[in-house]
Protein backbone atom coordinates (compact mmCIF):
# COMPACT_ATOMS: atom_id res chain seq x y z
CA UNK A 1 0.00 0.00 0.00
CA UNK A 2 1.51 3.58 -1.05
CA UNK A 3 2.13 5.89 2.11
CA UNK A 4 -0.17 8.23 0.51
CA UNK A 5 -3.02 6.22 1.56
CA UNK A 6 -1.89 6.14 5.09
CA UNK A 7 -4.29 7.87 7.54
CA UNK A 8 -0.89 9.06 9.86
CA UNK A 9 2.02 11.07 8.80
CA UNK A 10 5.04 10.20 10.53
CA UNK A 11 5.87 14.36 10.42
CA UNK A 12 4.79 15.92 13.97
CA UNK A 13 3.36 19.70 12.44
CA UNK A 14 4.52 22.48 14.87
CA UNK A 15 0.59 22.92 16.04
CA UNK A 16 0.12 18.82 16.61
CA UNK A 17 3.33 19.11 19.16
CA UNK A 18 2.22 22.49 20.68
CA UNK A 19 -1.29 20.71 20.88
CA UNK A 20 -0.27 17.15 22.61
CA UNK A 21 2.43 19.02 25.04
CA UNK A 22 -0.83 21.09 26.05
CA UNK A 23 -2.62 17.90 26.79
CA UNK A 24 0.56 16.32 28.67
CA UNK A 25 0.69 19.33 31.14
CA UNK A 26 -3.09 19.50 31.95
CA UNK A 27 -2.54 15.61 32.35
CA UNK A 28 0.57 15.86 34.68
CA UNK A 29 -1.70 18.45 36.56
CA UNK A 30 -3.81 15.54 37.79
CA UNK A 31 -0.95 13.48 38.30
CA UNK A 32 0.36 15.77 40.41
CA UNK A 33 -3.17 16.24 42.42
CA UNK A 34 -3.11 12.36 43.01
CA UNK A 35 0.29 12.39 44.19
CA UNK A 36 -0.05 15.84 46.10
CA UNK A 37 -3.04 14.50 48.25
CA UNK A 38 -1.13 11.02 49.56
CA UNK A 39 1.87 12.38 49.97
CA UNK A 40 1.16 15.78 51.42
CA UNK A 41 3.92 17.19 49.26
CA UNK A 42 2.59 20.73 47.74
CA UNK A 43 0.92 20.37 44.41
CA UNK A 44 2.76 23.86 42.61
CA UNK A 45 6.28 21.84 43.84
CA UNK A 46 5.37 18.92 42.12
CA UNK A 47 4.37 20.69 38.77
CA UNK A 48 7.56 22.91 38.93
CA UNK A 49 9.10 19.72 39.27
CA UNK A 50 7.32 18.36 36.10
CA UNK A 51 8.54 21.61 33.84
CA UNK A 52 12.21 20.93 35.37
CA UNK A 53 11.85 17.51 33.75
CA UNK A 54 11.15 18.93 30.77
CA UNK A 55 13.95 21.23 30.71
CA UNK A 56 16.05 17.90 31.31
CA UNK A 57 14.73 16.19 28.04
CA UNK A 58 14.66 19.28 26.10
CA UNK A 59 18.16 20.79 27.05
CA UNK A 60 20.63 17.73 27.95
CA UNK A 61 18.54 14.78 25.84
CA UNK A 62 17.72 16.57 22.48
CA UNK A 63 20.34 19.50 23.16
CA UNK A 64 18.09 22.29 22.64
CA UNK A 65 19.46 24.33 25.32
CA UNK A 66 18.12 28.05 23.59
CA UNK A 67 15.03 26.39 22.78
CA UNK A 68 11.93 27.39 24.52
CA UNK A 69 9.02 25.40 25.45
CA UNK A 70 5.95 25.66 22.85
CA UNK A 71 7.91 28.52 21.09
CA UNK A 72 6.02 32.14 20.76
CA UNK A 73 2.74 30.10 22.70
CA UNK A 74 4.44 30.21 26.52
CA UNK A 75 5.02 33.52 26.73
CA UNK A 76 0.96 34.45 26.20
CA UNK A 77 0.35 31.36 28.65
CA UNK A 78 1.95 32.83 31.69
CA UNK A 79 1.13 36.35 31.05
CA UNK A 80 -2.82 35.51 31.06
CA UNK A 81 -1.80 33.75 34.16
CA UNK A 82 0.13 36.45 35.88
CA UNK A 83 -3.15 38.79 34.95
CA UNK A 84 -5.41 36.85 36.25
CA UNK A 85 -3.64 36.37 39.43
CA UNK A 86 -3.29 39.89 39.55
CA UNK A 87 -6.70 40.50 39.05
CA UNK A 88 -8.18 38.51 41.66
CA UNK A 89 -5.69 40.30 43.93
CA UNK A 90 -7.06 43.26 43.43
CA UNK A 91 -10.95 41.94 44.13
CA UNK A 92 -9.37 41.20 47.20
CA UNK A 93 -8.47 45.11 48.40
CA UNK A 94 -11.94 46.47 49.10
CA UNK A 95 -12.70 49.09 51.35
CA UNK A 96 -14.99 46.56 53.46
CA UNK A 97 -11.92 44.50 53.61
CA UNK A 98 -9.28 47.17 54.61
CA UNK A 99 -11.34 48.40 57.70
CA UNK A 100 -12.41 45.11 59.03
CA UNK A 101 -8.73 43.86 58.89
CA UNK A 102 -7.95 47.11 61.23
CA UNK A 103 -4.72 48.24 62.02
CA UNK A 104 -3.02 45.37 63.71
CA UNK A 105 -2.84 43.65 60.07
CA UNK A 106 -1.41 46.59 57.60
CA UNK A 107 0.88 46.99 60.65
CA UNK A 108 2.29 43.64 61.12
CA UNK A 109 2.55 43.29 57.12
CA UNK A 110 3.85 46.38 56.05
CA UNK A 111 6.96 45.70 58.91
CA UNK A 112 7.52 42.09 57.64
CA UNK A 113 7.78 43.18 54.19
CA UNK A 114 9.97 46.89 54.59
CA UNK A 115 12.17 45.17 57.01
CA UNK A 116 12.40 41.49 54.74
CA UNK A 117 12.76 43.35 51.54
CA UNK A 118 15.20 46.01 53.18
CA UNK A 119 17.54 43.12 54.40
CA UNK A 120 17.31 40.64 51.40
CA UNK A 121 18.68 44.33 49.18
CA UNK A 122 20.89 45.29 51.22
CA UNK A 123 22.55 41.85 51.78
CA UNK A 124 22.78 40.41 48.35
CA UNK A 125 24.45 43.80 47.63
CA UNK A 126 26.88 43.69 50.24
CA UNK A 127 27.76 40.22 48.95
CA UNK A 128 28.58 41.66 45.76
CA UNK A 129 25.99 40.72 43.44
CA UNK A 130 24.92 43.08 40.89
CA UNK A 131 21.89 46.18 41.67
CA UNK A 132 19.52 44.61 39.38
CA UNK A 133 19.68 41.20 40.83
CA UNK A 134 19.77 42.25 44.50
CA UNK A 135 16.98 44.71 43.92
CA UNK A 136 14.75 42.38 41.77
CA UNK A 137 14.85 39.47 44.53
CA UNK A 138 14.04 41.49 47.10
CA UNK A 139 10.74 43.33 45.35
CA UNK A 140 9.87 39.27 44.79
CA UNK A 141 11.17 38.22 48.62
CA UNK A 142 7.68 40.29 49.57
CA UNK A 143 5.34 37.74 47.73
CA UNK A 144 3.87 35.11 49.79
CA UNK A 145 1.67 32.18 48.85
CA UNK A 146 -1.58 32.44 50.52
CA UNK A 147 -2.86 29.06 49.57
CA UNK A 148 -0.09 27.27 52.16
CA UNK A 149 -0.64 29.36 54.82
CA UNK A 150 -4.55 29.74 54.54
CA UNK A 151 -4.96 25.75 53.91
CA UNK A 152 -2.25 25.01 57.12
CA UNK A 153 -4.25 27.52 59.32
CA UNK A 154 -7.54 25.98 58.29
CA UNK A 155 -6.22 22.61 59.05
CA UNK A 156 -4.92 23.20 62.47
CA UNK A 157 -8.66 24.69 63.37
CA UNK A 158 -6.39 27.74 65.39
CA UNK A 159 -9.06 30.52 65.66
CA UNK A 160 -6.79 32.72 67.86
CA UNK A 161 -5.80 36.15 67.32
CA UNK A 162 -2.15 35.08 65.63
CA UNK A 163 -4.35 32.73 63.07
CA UNK A 164 -6.75 35.48 62.51
CA UNK A 165 -4.14 37.67 62.10
CA UNK A 166 -2.34 35.32 59.44
CA UNK A 167 -5.60 35.36 57.53
CA UNK A 168 -5.54 38.81 57.13
CA UNK A 169 -2.09 39.64 56.03
CA UNK A 170 -2.33 36.93 53.25
CA UNK A 171 -5.69 37.87 52.10
CA UNK A 172 -3.35 41.39 51.32
CA UNK A 173 0.53 40.47 50.82
CA UNK A 174 0.52 39.61 47.29
CA UNK A 175 -1.01 42.68 46.42
CA UNK A 176 1.61 44.68 48.47
CA UNK A 177 4.03 42.50 46.66
CA UNK A 178 2.84 43.76 43.28
CA UNK A 179 3.13 47.33 44.14
CA UNK A 180 6.64 47.11 45.17
CA UNK A 181 7.94 44.79 41.95
CA UNK A 182 6.30 47.21 39.89
CA UNK A 183 7.27 50.37 41.70
CA UNK A 184 11.55 48.96 41.86
CA UNK A 185 11.46 47.75 37.94
CA UNK A 186 10.63 51.13 37.25
CA UNK A 187 12.72 52.74 38.99
CA UNK A 188 15.58 50.27 38.89
CA UNK A 189 15.23 51.31 34.84
CA UNK A 190 15.67 54.12 35.78
CA UNK A 191 18.68 54.42 37.91
CA UNK A 192 20.42 51.99 35.47
CA UNK A 193 20.11 54.18 32.55
CA UNK A 194 22.41 56.23 30.99
CA UNK A 195 19.75 58.53 29.94
CA UNK A 196 19.05 59.68 33.25
CA UNK A 197 15.39 61.93 31.43
CA UNK A 198 14.80 59.26 29.21
CA UNK A 199 14.60 56.36 31.60
CA UNK A 200 12.47 58.67 34.54
CA UNK A 201 9.68 59.41 31.46
CA UNK A 202 9.51 55.49 30.74
CA UNK A 203 9.51 54.75 34.36
CA UNK A 204 6.82 57.14 34.87
CA UNK A 205 4.89 55.75 31.96
CA UNK A 206 5.06 52.08 32.87
CA UNK A 207 3.58 52.77 36.32
CA UNK A 208 1.62 56.02 35.21
CA UNK A 209 0.26 54.28 32.05
CA UNK A 210 -0.69 51.04 33.98
CA UNK A 211 -2.69 53.02 36.57
CA UNK A 212 -4.64 54.58 32.84
CA UNK A 213 -5.23 51.23 31.89
CA UNK A 214 -6.60 49.61 34.39
CA UNK A 215 -8.64 52.26 35.27
CA UNK A 216 -9.66 52.47 31.46
CA UNK A 217 -10.38 48.78 31.96
CA UNK A 218 -11.80 48.68 35.31
CA UNK A 219 -14.62 51.38 35.25
CA UNK A 220 -16.19 50.36 32.27
CA UNK A 221 -16.25 46.40 33.75
CA UNK A 222 -17.78 47.44 37.41
CA UNK A 223 -20.70 49.19 35.42
CA UNK A 224 -21.07 46.03 33.13
CA UNK A 225 -20.86 43.61 35.66
CA UNK A 226 -23.73 42.45 37.00
CA UNK A 227 -25.83 44.39 34.00
CA UNK A 228 -25.20 40.95 32.42
CA UNK A 229 -27.41 37.79 33.46
CA UNK A 230 -24.98 35.21 34.90
CA UNK A 231 -23.63 32.07 33.34
CA UNK A 232 -21.74 32.27 29.48
CA UNK A 233 -22.30 35.99 28.72
CA UNK A 234 -20.38 36.60 32.35
CA UNK A 235 -17.75 34.23 31.29
CA UNK A 236 -17.09 35.70 28.28
CA UNK A 237 -16.87 39.30 30.51
CA UNK A 238 -14.72 37.76 32.29
CA UNK A 239 -12.48 36.57 29.69
CA UNK A 240 -12.74 39.71 27.57
CA UNK A 241 -11.57 41.82 30.76
CA UNK A 242 -8.36 39.27 30.68
CA UNK A 243 -7.29 39.58 27.49
CA UNK A 244 -7.56 43.28 26.98
CA UNK A 245 -5.41 43.77 29.92
CA UNK A 246 -2.47 41.49 28.88
CA UNK A 247 -2.98 42.59 25.06
CA UNK A 248 -3.06 46.27 25.73
CA UNK A 249 -0.43 46.11 28.74
CA UNK A 250 2.16 43.86 26.15
CA UNK A 251 1.19 46.67 23.34
CA UNK A 252 2.06 50.17 25.62
CA UNK A 253 4.56 48.49 27.56
CA UNK A 254 2.88 48.90 30.91
CA UNK A 255 2.99 47.29 34.32
CA UNK A 256 0.45 44.41 33.59
CA UNK A 257 0.49 43.29 37.55
CA UNK A 258 -0.42 46.78 38.20
CA UNK A 259 -3.09 47.66 35.39
CA UNK A 260 -4.59 44.39 36.39
CA UNK A 261 -4.70 44.75 40.41
CA UNK A 262 -6.30 48.66 39.85
CA UNK A 263 -8.92 47.36 37.36
CA UNK A 264 -9.70 44.79 40.20
CA UNK A 265 -9.73 46.89 42.83
CA UNK A 266 -12.41 48.94 40.73
CA UNK A 267 -14.57 46.21 40.03
CA UNK A 268 -14.79 44.99 43.44
CA UNK A 269 -15.40 48.82 45.41
CA UNK A 270 -17.58 49.84 42.60
CA UNK A 271 -20.01 47.11 41.28
CA UNK A 272 -23.14 45.58 43.64
CA UNK A 273 -22.72 42.39 41.96
CA UNK A 274 -18.69 42.30 41.42
CA UNK A 275 -18.23 38.64 42.31
CA UNK A 276 -19.76 37.40 39.46
CA UNK A 277 -16.74 37.97 37.09
CA UNK A 278 -14.32 36.85 40.02
CA UNK A 279 -16.02 33.61 40.55
CA UNK A 280 -15.86 33.09 36.66
CA UNK A 281 -12.13 34.14 36.46
CA UNK A 282 -11.65 31.36 39.47
CA UNK A 283 -13.66 28.59 37.86
CA UNK A 284 -11.21 29.04 34.59
CA UNK A 285 -7.72 30.06 36.46
CA UNK A 286 -6.54 26.75 37.67
CA UNK A 287 -6.09 25.12 33.78
CA UNK A 288 -3.53 28.43 32.97
CA UNK A 289 -1.94 28.24 36.49
CA UNK A 290 -0.84 25.11 35.67
CA UNK A 291 0.48 26.00 32.36
CA UNK A 292 2.44 28.87 34.43
CA UNK A 293 4.39 26.48 37.09
CA UNK A 294 5.07 24.11 34.71
CA UNK A 295 6.37 26.78 31.95
CA UNK A 296 8.34 28.57 34.63
CA UNK A 297 10.13 25.42 35.51
CA UNK A 298 10.41 24.61 32.18
CA UNK A 299 12.16 28.02 31.41
CA UNK A 300 15.21 26.91 33.77
CA UNK A 301 18.78 27.71 31.97
CA UNK A 302 20.33 24.00 33.76
CA UNK A 303 23.48 25.13 32.13
CA UNK A 304 23.62 28.17 34.73
CA UNK A 305 21.91 25.89 37.53
CA UNK A 306 25.70 25.87 39.50
CA UNK A 307 25.85 29.41 39.20
CA UNK A 308 22.37 29.95 40.65
CA UNK A 309 23.08 27.98 44.05
CA UNK A 310 24.77 30.91 45.59
CA UNK A 311 22.53 33.60 45.08
CA UNK A 312 19.91 30.55 46.10
CA UNK A 313 21.36 30.48 49.22
CA UNK A 314 21.67 33.77 50.12
CA UNK A 315 18.10 34.70 49.07
CA UNK A 316 16.73 31.96 51.25
CA UNK A 317 18.59 32.52 54.19
CA UNK A 318 17.93 36.48 54.03
CA UNK A 319 14.63 35.94 53.17
CA UNK A 320 13.72 34.24 56.61
CA UNK A 321 15.77 36.39 58.29
CA UNK A 322 13.81 39.28 57.02
CA UNK A 323 10.52 37.61 57.68
CA UNK A 324 11.56 36.74 61.29
CA UNK A 325 12.71 40.29 62.14
CA UNK A 326 10.27 42.19 60.09
CA UNK A 327 7.43 39.95 62.29
CA UNK A 328 9.39 41.03 65.93
CA UNK A 329 9.33 44.84 64.54
CA UNK A 330 5.59 44.70 63.62
CA UNK A 331 4.57 43.04 66.96
CA UNK A 332 6.26 45.57 69.25
CA UNK A 333 4.74 48.83 67.00
CA UNK A 334 1.32 46.90 66.98
CA UNK A 335 1.42 47.33 70.81
CA UNK A 336 -1.65 45.52 71.25
CA UNK A 337 -2.41 42.37 72.98
CA UNK A 338 1.26 41.34 72.40
CA UNK A 339 1.25 38.65 75.01
CA UNK A 340 -1.16 36.50 72.45
CA UNK A 341 1.25 37.38 69.22
CA UNK A 342 4.44 35.36 68.99
CA UNK A 343 7.71 36.75 68.20
CA UNK A 344 8.33 34.53 65.23
CA UNK A 345 5.08 35.37 63.42
CA UNK A 346 6.76 36.65 60.63
CA UNK A 347 8.41 32.90 59.80
CA UNK A 348 4.30 31.72 59.25
CA UNK A 349 4.78 34.16 55.97
CA UNK A 350 7.27 31.86 54.52
CA UNK A 351 5.79 29.79 51.86
CA UNK A 352 6.05 31.42 48.41
CA UNK A 353 4.82 30.36 44.83
CA UNK A 354 3.30 31.84 41.77
CA UNK A 355 3.76 35.77 42.03
CA UNK A 356 7.31 35.43 42.43
CA UNK A 357 8.02 33.15 39.96
CA UNK A 358 5.31 35.24 37.97
CA UNK A 359 7.85 38.67 39.08
CA UNK A 360 11.01 36.33 38.41
CA UNK A 361 9.90 35.71 34.54
CA UNK A 362 9.07 39.40 34.19
CA UNK A 363 12.45 40.52 35.69
CA UNK A 364 14.56 38.14 33.35
CA UNK A 365 12.71 39.87 30.97
CA UNK A 366 13.79 43.36 31.58
CA UNK A 367 17.58 42.43 32.60
CA UNK A 368 17.85 39.56 30.36
CA UNK A 369 21.73 39.34 31.37
CA UNK A 370 20.75 38.06 34.86
CA UNK A 371 17.79 36.56 33.30
CA UNK A 372 18.89 32.76 34.08
CA UNK A 373 20.92 33.19 37.35
CA UNK A 374 17.08 35.31 38.69
CA UNK A 375 14.76 32.59 37.53
CA UNK A 376 16.87 29.65 38.83
CA UNK A 377 17.55 31.33 42.53
CA UNK A 378 13.59 32.12 42.23
CA UNK A 379 12.48 28.55 41.14
CA UNK A 380 14.76 26.76 43.29
CA UNK A 381 14.03 29.18 46.61
CA UNK A 382 10.16 28.48 45.94
CA UNK A 383 10.44 24.52 46.15
CA UNK A 384 12.34 25.03 49.74
CA UNK A 385 10.14 27.59 50.57
CA UNK A 386 7.24 25.47 49.70
CA UNK A 387 8.57 22.37 51.46
CA UNK A 388 9.40 24.75 54.91
CA UNK A 389 6.58 26.62 54.65
CA UNK A 390 3.60 25.16 56.24
CA UNK A 391 6.02 23.24 58.99
CA UNK A 392 6.99 27.26 59.95
CA UNK A 393 3.35 27.90 59.62
CA UNK A 394 2.48 25.18 62.57
CA UNK A 395 5.10 26.38 64.40
CA UNK A 396 3.98 29.53 65.00
CA UNK A 397 0.94 29.14 65.49
CA UNK A 398 2.16 26.15 68.56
Amino acid sequence: MSDSFLPVSAHLTPAAGALLFLGLILASSILADVVASRTRLPRISLLVMVGLGVAVVQQLVLGQAEAAPLDGLGEPLIQLALVMVAFLLGGELTLERLRTTGPLILIVSLAVIGVGALLVGVGLAALGFPLAVAVSLAAISVATDPAAVSETVHESGDTRLRARLLLGIVAIDDGWGILAFGLAMALLGWWLSGDGQAALALAGWEVGGAVLLGTAIGLPAAWLTGRLRPGEPTQVEALALILLLAGLSSWLEVSALLAAMLAGALVANLSRHHTRSFNEIEHIEWPFLVFFFVLSGASVDLRHLGDALWPMLAYIVLRLAGRYLGGVLGVRLARVRQAELPRDIGLALTPQAGVAMGMALLAAERFPQHGALLLSAVVGSTLVFEMIGPLLVRRVLR
